[in-house]
């Protein structure tokens, strides 16, 4: 049959009731191209219905069955074959919303559901084309469940203007879904609805109005708020809780988007809280909160009504169980954490308010189980409460108690929270929080990532003086089995931690060994430098530091921070490993040969960077004045990097080779022991550079013979080190101190400048930049300007860059900085040193580009710096 109407020769047994059919079989590809001509006709009465509906005049097709026969009496539609699509297929029939959504739902593949949806949309324009409105709303429904499903449904947006404004109400249901749906702000089409919405608020069919003001509420504009304020005002104090609960809540969108209409609807606050229907009260609650939240004189207004708030609560409290309102035992804590949301706005910074609001919120806190989900958000909120208001010390120490409960509780996402919450508190309850250490400990060991991420940074908060070594024990077992991604916060943290309050400097050598054994992959960059400065301060403990370092060294080189740690530490007391000492129990017995390949073996291995054979080099060079054996083996392996790829490294082979070939005689006292360093805090070493070179440029000033560019060489020479604030000494007296000098035969120094006050140029999330300034005697154009970069937020900065620029008549030269990582909450800070010269004298202006990696995201700042102290260039 299909084959025969193909071909395009008809079948007159379809044909003979209607002359059309001949027409249409006889050219079908006409027809396709035409699919509306062929509308689906309705049966006669009598009839088996409305074509492509599943009931009446048979079953439906298959590809390969031969239509069912009409019954007497009634005329056979073309329209009313369906089932798989073939070529014949003339017109596809229109299905209901359920069959569209089980035809959907059995689509095999994504390709099949596409055309599926493809063919329906092209019938519904169609539909709407023919503008019959007794099909329409059906016709937006199935648009409707198709935009859900995310294809283009644009098309459908004036038929929804035209439901809503059907008398019908199955009509207006459809139209006023629709325009929730595919309606908002950016279309202009959402304005034209504005009139309908008020006429159906103003008929008074409650039905109606509910759907009015629920579109109102989702989809409203700032034009529609205000243009529809009077006739939501006026729903408010009608009779029907239902009408008044949706009331509220379009009034708070309409709030969200016009604050200045928080005055209308201000006034009828006070009426609403007497209500009794709990759906009203908490409608009435989240619009007094809206309203403190954007208005300081709502505010103030609202605090009167504290007591009230506060009646309300302690009576949900104390009320037994309702059917109607408890949830697992808590009766409505829907209504009470949003009360105790706005009692939390009320009392911040108000010492009236708290102060009516302690004895309700112990209340709570004691009667509230904590078994249940619904208990547990009424206690979190309550304990949110009790920080932000001026409780009492025992109150906020019960609040702390009842996150340390949640820490033992099965629910991963109670924990979680508590964790966080516990975070929060930790600076400003320390104590209390204390308390709850081995229970934050044990949640280290979660297999939850995120856990025992929030576990770790409160663990690294908790640590003080008293409790470091149990909390670094902990800390270092974590360390060992902790996720790959955690290693570097944890290695960090426990180096801050170390240096912050170590009770011996052995402890913290020890401490810091076992970090950089455990991940010294994931370290912090200054992690190698702080260690060997430690260690060259600590001459104590020199000898227990190589051999500690040389055993740790023999077990394992993949770990580049140590074995640079290591390659130092030996270059520098390799002589050392050589002695008995007493220190150790097992005495380590060491050949020079043994020595020296180790070092070897560090150059040769695959896994050492380019700036690990660099200290390994270094090192044994420095051996072959420490060591009294034969030097002709540490002459092979350093000739060998002479032609090295890497151009540090063979710069370095070069002029070590040098050394030996032609100032032997010097190659002892160059390659000597490097100075003790004593080791004080970072601003007392910056003050200490900076008086050094400041010293320094002040004796290398006066000499009058070398040309001006070699003194500017030689200043770029002698100040290498980042410095910092220093605080000059007062300006001599010229009388007394230069009879002094003159006594005693002392150089006289010029007097000293007025110290130029810092200036804070930059400052975001917790994060600071700071310049202070020094202009050595005796070189007026020349400025030096220190960058010190702090961070006091809960996240450290990585990636820290700082490039700055000036104008052409200056000369800049920017030093490295001290690291790129700024550690959170006070760490070490970083800073930079810039040399400007001004010969012009003129006014400095600094342009800086700030780089960094914070909470996650990439910040970048630019900005220019014109306000400097005028001491600075004149």
């Amino acid at each position: 049959m299909h084959e025969e109407v193909s071909r395009g020769t008809p079948d007159l047994s379809y044909c003979l009731a209607d002359p059309m059919r001949i027409r249409r079989a006889s050219f079908p590809k006409l027809q396709s191209l035409r699919p509306e001509v062929s509308g689906f006709k309705k049966a006669e009465p009598g009839g088996p219905g409305r074509a492509g509906s599943h009931g009446g005049g048979g079953e439906r097709e298959g590809p390969d069955e031969a239509p069912t026969p009409a019954r007497p009496g009634t005329r056979k539609c073309w329209g009313e074959r369906s089932g798989v699509e073939t070529e014949s297929r003339m017109v596809v029939t229109s299905l209901k919303l359920q069959d569209l959504i089980q035809e959907i739902r059995g689509a095999k593949t994504q390709a099949q559901e596409r055309e599926l949806i493809q063919k329906e949309c092209a019938h519904i324009r169609a539909s709407f084309r023919d503008g019959d409105p007794l099909q329409r709303h059906r016709q937006l429904a199935k648009l409707l469940y198709v935009h859900m499903l995310g294809y283009p449904a644009h098309f459908g947006q004036m038929e929804c203007l035209k439901l809503i404004a059907s008398p019908r109400f199955t009509d207006k249901r459809v139209g006023y879904l629709g325009a929730m749906l595919l309606l908002d702000e950016r279309h202009d089409a959402h304005l034209l609805i504005t009139n309908s919405i008020k006429n159906d608020l103003s008929q008074g069919i409650q039905p109606v109005q509910g759907l009015a003001l629920c579109t109102l509420s989702t989809m409203g504009s700032a034009e529609m708020c205000r243009d529809l304020t009077t006739e939501v005002e006026k729903l408010l104090l009608q009779p029907s809780p239902y009408l008044r609960k949706k009331a509220i809540l379009t009034a708070v969108h309409m709030i969200r988007k016009v604050p200045e209409l928080s005055n209308v609807f201000l006034p009828h606050c006070a009426q609403l809280l007497h209500e009794r229907h709990h759906g009203v009260l908490l409608g009435t609650i989240t619009l007094i909160t809206e309203l403190c939240e954007r208005s300081p004189a709502a505010l103030r207004h609202f605090r009167k009504v504290v007591p009230q708030l506060v009646q309300i609560l302690r009576t949900l409290v104390t009320t037994g169980y309702s059917i109607e309102h408890s949830i697992s035992g808590v009766s409505d804590p829907f209504l009470q954490v949003q009360i105790l949301r706005l009692l939390r706005i009320l009392g911040r910074n108000h010492e009236e308010s708290s102060e009516t609001m302690n004895d309700l919120l112990a209340q709570v806190a004691t009667n509230t189980d904590t078994g249940r989900n619904a208990s547990n958000a009424v206690l979190f909120e309550t304990v949110l409460t009790i920080m932000d208001i001026r409780s009492a010390a025992g109150l906020r120490v019960l609040a702390v108690n009842i996150l340390g409960r949640f820490l033992l509780n099965s629910d991963k996402n109670t924990r979680y929270v508590a964790l966080m919450s516990l975070l929060r508190l930790v600076q400003s309850d320390h104590s209390a929080v204390q308390r709850h250490r081995p229970t934050v400990v044990e949640c280290l060991r979660e297999t939850d990532v995120s856990l025992s991420r929030r576990a770790l940074e409160l663990s690294l908060a908790l640590v003080n003086s008293s409790n470091i070594q149990a909390m670094t024990q902990e800390l270092q077992a974590f360390l060992e089995s902790c996720p790959p991604d955690l290693r570097a916060d944890c290695a960090s943290g426990i180096l801050l931690a170390a240096e912050r309050f170590a009770p011996t400097k052995r402890w913290h050598i020890d401490t810091i060994l076992h970090v950089l054994t455990t991940a010294g992959s994931h370290v912090r960059d200054d992690a190698v430098a702080n260690l060997t400065q430690l260690i060259g301060g600590a001459q104590e403990l020199h000898s227990y530091s190589v051999r500690r370092l040389y055993s740790a060294l023999a077990e394992d080189i993949s770990q580049q921070p140590l074995v640079q740690v290591a390659a130092w530490c030996i270059g520098e007391y390799g002589d050392l490993l050589l002695e008995w000492s007493s220190e150790e129990t097992e005495p380590l017995q060491v050949e020079e040969e043994e020595v020296l390949a180790l070092l070897e073996k560090v150059l040769q291995s695959h896994m050492s960077l380019p700036a690990t054979r660099g200290y390994a080099l270094t090192a044994l060079m420095k051996l072959s004045t420490r060591f009294h054996g034969d030097n002709n083996h540490i002459r092979q392996v350093v000739s060998i990097y002479g032609s090295c790829l890497d151009v540090e490294l063979q710069q370095r082979a070069v002029e070590y080779n040098t050394l030996f070939r032609k100032y032997d005689h010097m190659r002892a006292a160059i390659l000597e022991k490097m100075p003790l360093v004593e080791r004080g805090g970072p601003q007392a070493d910056e003050e200490g550079k900076e008086s050094k070179a400041a010293a320094q440029l002040s004796e290398a000033a006066p000499v009058p013979t070398e040309p001006q560019a070699s003194k500017l060489l030689d200043l770029l020479d002698l100040l290498d080190g980042p410095s910092g604030n220093a605080q000059h000494p007062p300006p001599l007296d010229p009388s007394p101190a230069g009879t002094l000098a003159h006594l005693l035969d002392l150089p006289c120094a010029p007097p000293s400048p007025a110290p130029i006050p810092n200036l804070k140029v930059f400052e975001r999330e917790g994060v600071q930049l700071n310049l202070s300034f020094i202009r050595p005697p005796g070189i007026s154009a020349l400025l030096l300007i220190t960058i010190t970069a702090t961070n006091s937020s809960g996240d450290d900065v990585t990636h820290f860059i700082c490039q700055a620029a000036v104008p052409k008549s200056f000369q800049l030269q920017l030093q490295a900085p001290s690291g790129d990582t700024v550690p959170a909450r006070g760490g070490l800070p970083i800073t930079q040193l810039f040399r400007i010269l001004n010969p012009n004298k003129a006014p400095l202006r600094l342009k800086l580009r700030l780089t960094y990696n914070h909470f996650g995201q990439s910040v970048q700042e630019i900005f220019e710096v014109n306000n400097l102290p005028v001491e600075t260039w004149q």
